[in-house]
């Protein structure tokens, strides 16, 4: 009901539900190795030696997984694109509340689920493009009502690796006690503020001038490379909505919202 007022305060109605799906096969992730060559003496722990630890998300230079996340963009992008062709299908203008889910079918094969809400906006103009947001309806109409529009749904990935050495096993270890494990706080931090790059870069391919964070998951696996050489992999992936401003007036020029009284007559005085 609140998402639905919303919506026809700022001048939307809901057209159908709409869903976007592809099942993505990964059978070539790229290379797995952390950098850390115990024969050489190179003793760098990240994908880097001797540096600062280094994401391998698509496109960087030490890109070991860059297919890997490459097929995740795929996967995303696809279902997004599919949902927008199926609103597209129903005379919708925009998706609101988009919801994604990535489904493990076994055998290196995955589901990217997309599922959202299509609306019209009730006028004779049409954007020229489909807009889509995982905001509900009522935060549709907060963020209009304050001029800003959305512009599309974003997603930002980043993966990074690094070599459990002496030191992080120490501190993992049973008699480490409560500590912190250092290596893993600086692999975790390192590869979300990478998908927050990541996310920051796909975001300025909308035009837009801002955006709504709403989701930062992460993942953690042990991976073992080599006879007592193991890894841990990190996986950050951060998801939003980009916006832009369509007028910068002390007040938005659309209806006011429609507000619902609750309670009985004596609340309402």
């Amino acid at each position: 009901m609140a998402g639905q007022a919303g919506l026809d305060g700022c001048g939307f109605e809901v057209v159908g539900e709409v869903m976007g799906c592809v099942v993505q096969h990964i059978g070539w992730a790229g290379y797995g190795g952390c950098g850390y060559y115990p024969m050489t003496g190179l003793g760098g722990t990240f994908m880097q030696p001797g540096r600062m630890p280094t994401a391998v998300s698509a496109g960087s230079a030490f890109a070991g997984f860059g297919p890997y996340v490459e097929a995740l963009y795929a996967g995303y992008d696809t279902a997004l694109v599919r949902m927008l062709t199926e609103c597209q299908g129903l005379g919708g203008d925009g998706v609101v509340g988009v919801r994604f889910t990535v489904s493990s079918l076994g055998e290196d094969n995955r589901e990217f689920l997309c599922l959202g809400t299509a609306v019209r906006a009730k006028s004779s103009a049409r954007p020229k493009n489909l807009f889509s947001t995982d905001l509900p309806g009522q935060d549709l109409a907060k963020l209009l009502h304050g001029g800003w529009v959305p512009a599309g749904y974003v997603v930002g990935i980043a993966l990074a690796i690094r070599h459990d050495d002496w030191a992080t096993r120490q501190q993992a270890s049973l008699m480490g006690g409560n500590a912190e494990v250092s290596g893993y706080s600086d692999l975790v931090n390192h590869v979300r503020a990478d998908a927050r790059r990541q996310f920051a870069t796909r975001l300025a391919g909308y035009g837009a001038e801002g955006s709504i964070s709403s989701d930062m998951t992460l993942s953690i696996w042990e991976q073992e490379a080599g006879e007592n050489h193991r890894d841990h992999v990190a996986l950050a992936t951060m998801t939003g909505t980009a916006v832009a401003r369509f007028h910068t007036s002390a007040y938005a020029p659309t209806d006011s919202l429609k507000i619902l009284p609750l309670g009985g007559p004596r609340r309402r005085r």
